[in-house]
């Protein structure tokens, strides 16, 4: 009887069929270590910017020109607390009112309303096109253009009326005119949150009988912060370090608080670097926050997850090292398994 030909044993192949032996170079080449690409114009560029980093450290450290004593004597000073604390006070009313009013704007210049669109429009085209400073300065002098403000009937009798020169303060003229300033820029960064989410969703959301606040708050809100929280946020640093310009109306602010000492003592250098080291701390203060506002709403943006947070990654550093460190050490046979 045949025997299958699957089940006889298999010859071995020999002539050309025959597959060429393994040499020993071929051997060494499957065991051969993976050696990374020497990148040597990065360790260079590397050290030198590591030689530039520390001749600035060291010509503010070894310059006496700064004073760090005088800096260390007036950094918690009275005078400048209470001017910070003014600063941080103008830049909270002056971003939060301005985020607000920019989303009646924003809400404007998406509306089918073709009135509502070109006046929301030619405020932003103002306050966009004048300087912050001219702006402050013309409100400050505002009893000059206006003695008196009336309420009433247009081309008719008046109510209510004020007299400008006993309404507008030096401090309230800042908090108004930032205020109406930040709130043109707020507009167009809550504007091209709304545009930024996809129109499908809408549609989706409408077909499956969800109502407009739920749209908004579900959907719509959510996944506008992504674009609108890092504009946000740099517009939140750019008003505190903008309300330095209303020093120029005598308002007691952090600048302010530090040119009235200076012009006293004659130590500027000195004071400047006081209110450079303040901004320098909140702003990096506002900048974690911003950090992890973002991730908030980053949640469920890829399918990946969020990185791990800088803390995040030095407790599980510290873990390692930890569980390292307490690890039995091994047997003399393992090291070289």
């Amino acid at each position: 009887m045949a025997t299958p030909p699957d089940v006889l044993p298999a010859r071995p192949l020999t002539g050309a069929a025959a597959p060429p032996p393994a040499t020993a170079p071929d051997a060494a080449a499957a065991t051969a270590r993976i050696v990374p690409r020497r990148r040597p114009g990065q360790w260079v560029s590397a050290a030198v910017a590591l030689l530039v980093f520390a001749m600035v450290v060291n010509s503010l450290i070894r310059n006496k020109a700064f004073q760090w004593d005088v800096v260390a004597d007036w950094f918690t000073a009275t005078s400048v607390l209470n001017g910070l604390t003014l600063t941080l006070w103008l830049t909270a009313v002056t971003l939060g009112l301005g985020f607000l009013l920019g989303t009646v704007l924003a809400t404007m210049r998406l509306s089918a309303n073709p009135v509502l669109r070109t006046l929301s429009w030619v405020y932003i085209w103002i306050f966009r096109s004048t300087p912050a400073l001219v702006q402050l300065l013309l409100f400050f002098n505002i009893g000059a253009l206006y003695p008196t403000l009336g309420l009433g009937i247009p081309f008719g009798p008046e109510f209510l009326t004020v007299r400008t020169v006993n309404l507008f303060g030096p401090t309230l003229t800042a908090a108004v005119g930032l205020t109406l300033l930040e709130a043109a820029y707020a507009a167009e960064v809550v504007r091209g949150g709304i545009l930024s989410v996809d129109r499908g969703q809408l549609e989706a959301a409408a077909a499956l009988g969800l109502g407009r606040w739920r749209v908004l708050r579900r959907i719509v809100v959510p996944q506008a912060m992504r674009s609108i929280v890092p504009t946000a946020g740099n517009m939140l640093i750019s008003a505190l370090k903008g309300t330095s310009i209303i020093s120029v109306l005598a308002v007691s602010d952090l600048l302010y608080s530090v040119q009235l000492v200076y012009l006293q003592s004659y130590q500027v250098i000195p004071m400047l670097m006081v209110a450079t080291i303040w901004y320098i701390v909140i702003t990096t203060v506002l900048s974690i926050g911003q950090y992890y506002v973002e991730r908030h709403y980053a949640k469920g943006a890829t399918r990946e997850g969020l990185p791990p947070t800088p803390l995040q990654k030095a407790r599980a550093r510290y873990r390692r090292l930890r569980a390292a460190a307490s690890a039995p050490a091994g047997l003399p046979g393992e090291a070289g398994r």
